[in-house]
């Protein structure tokens, strides 16, 4: 069974440059239709160290919405990290590369009773709840499943809020839902949340934390034995982020509140885990000069992909777009708007950004673009789809298996990557 979907899959000898390597493509003068992106493989196994390094008692499953890519769930599949689903197809396409039911969390709270009923089908045992219809529902249908109660406890700042939408109050709501689900004989085993995506104040997870030992305790006197808290997800991705501040924060947190309980930490990362994988390369197709009393007054930039394909995250994440070009530092630079290819004037990738003057064909290069891009992107005005090239450092082989190996291998190149740079724009 094949589940590889890229173009080509690359294995090269040095450090994968992904500048260096788009940077030869201008060099030889080639044009694409489409934009497209260069996947760093090593990168993904080089995160899966770090989590390792920095929190080596919690358990990540990653976030399945926020990349979906085939090779992506494969890589992480033979780490053996777990998985975060929020859906019957989410649940279906993790399975398929192999992983048990026991290693999936259906983590969203509002469940469909034809997706809960696939999840009890899959022995899809461990999933959310943060209300009193969902447990009737989940009686109703799924009575055997163990449950996590998410609770909500939001960062104050965060790129993508979630508590409007999910988590009960700790303080108001979640006991008497724990009450309700001991009356219902249902099994609540623990306590989630989640401080919301791209999370910009750490100290919300000690808060969190704190609050989930409250509800531990109160559990335990109504005869509940939790033994799982979900930490949610909200870790930074990019390469110039690290995680050291916020795990520190949890470790502390987990040593204070739960240094001699019995407890499966676990966490639900996406972004951290591919966010810095993803390069994205347009190329310009069409530009138009703006000028005031006859002077060049700015410059727009008209390119092969935009918000409604990979920059769906300028409006669904609200992440903050900096663009790079393959110019040297000393050009003179111009005020500039990117544009996508749609007729929709709402298809604007960037405006009023200093960039220096560009010519059809040239690249304009976005790093950190592995997060909640391609999962969302559409064919709106009959549009292609980016293409992914994925790249792996040799050393890195033999933490893929033969199976694997000989599922990519067709599709597998050579090459070499240098270490060149491009100026930022």
């Amino acid at each position: 069974m094949n589940h590889i979907d890229a173009d080509k899959v690359h294995i090269v000898d040095e450090p994968l440059d992904a500048i260096n390597v788009i940077r030869e493509r201008s060099l030889r003068g080639q044009v694409y239709d489409e934009s497209f992106y260069i996947c760093n493989i090593s990168d993904i196994l080089n995160k899966h160290r770090i989590w390792k390094q920095y929190m080596p008692r919690v358990i990540p499953y990653y976030a399945v919405k926020c990349n979906d890519s085939p090779i992506v769930i494969e890589t992480l599949a033979l780490m053996g990290i777990g998985f975060d689903c929020a859906s019957r197809g989410e649940i279906s396409n993790v399975m398929s590369y192999g992983v048990d039911g026991k290693s999936i969390i259906y983590a969203s709270p509002t469940k469909p009773i034809a997706h809960l009923k696939f999840a009890a089908a899959m022995n899809v045992t461990v999933m959310t709840v943060d209300s009193d219809s969902e447990l009737q529902k989940i009686r109703a249908h799924y009575p055997k499943a163990n449950l996590l109660l998410r609770i909500r406890c939001d960062a104050k700042v965060s790129l993508s809020p979630l508590g409007d939408k999910y988590g009960c109050c700790p303080d108001t709501e979640a006991e008497h839902l724990i009450e309700l689900a001991k009356s219902m004989d249902l099994n609540i085993v623990g306590i989630s949340f989640h401080v919301g995506s791209g999370c910009q104040d750490p100290p919300a997870y000690s808060k969190a934390i704190h609050a989930s030992r409250k509800l531990f305790d109160f559990a335990e006197n109504l005869g509940f034995h939790f033994n799982i808290l979900d930490i949610g997800g909200g870790f930074p991705g990019d390469n110039n982020t690290n995680i050291k501040l916020i795990a520190t924060i949890i470790n502390d947190s987990l040593d204070l509140h739960f240094a001699s309980s019995n407890v499966t930490f676990i966490a639900e990362p996406g972004r951290f885990y591919v966010a810095s994988a993803y390069t994205l390369a347009c190329q310009v197709h069409s530009i138009r000069e703006i000028r005031q009393n006859g002077q060049l007054d700015s410059m727009m930039y008209y390119v092969n992909d935009g918000v409604y394909g990979s920059f769906n995250c300028n409006l669904t994440d609200h992440k903050a777009i900096y663009p790079l070009t393959l110019k040297g530092d000393n050009e003179k630079m111009f005020r500039s708007t990117i544009w996508g290819p749609t007729c929709d004037a709402l298809d604007r990738v960037c405006e009023n950004i200093s960039m220096p003057r560009l010519d059809i064909d040239d690249f304009i290069i976005f790093e950190n673009m592995g997060a909640y891009t391609l999962p969302m992107a559409t064919n709106f005005n009959g549009f292609a789809l980016p293409n992914v090239e994925y790249f792996i450092e040799r050393k890195h082989l033999d933490e893929i298996n033969i199976e694997v190996l000989n599922r990519w291998k067709s599709q597998i190149k050579i090459g070499s990557c240098g270490k060149k740079s491009a100026g930022r724009a």
